[in-house]
């Protein structure tokens, strides 16, 4: 696998958990509002989303090229 190849594969796999994230905290969202919904349920709906936040910073990092100064 080539840099451009490994970039591009990085660039794809970050717009798929900026993607999940963003469904994830909408769906967070609508289920506070309806009002009926289960603690853990939410609780590790919360957890994931800070798993992927963790990912997206790791992902992003990797993307960026080292400087060295």
């Amino acid at each position: 696998m080539t840099v451009v190849d490994e970039q591009e594969a990085l660039k794809r796999r970050l717009a798929e958990l900026k993607s999940e994230h963003r469904d994830l905290d909408m769906a967070i969202d609508a289920l506070i509002e309806s009002g009926n919904f289960n603690s853990l349920q939410l609780q590790r709906m919360k957890k994931r989303k800070l798993i992927l936040k963790d990912e997206i910073f790791v992902t992003e990092n990797a993307l960026l090229p080292d400087i060295i100064a």
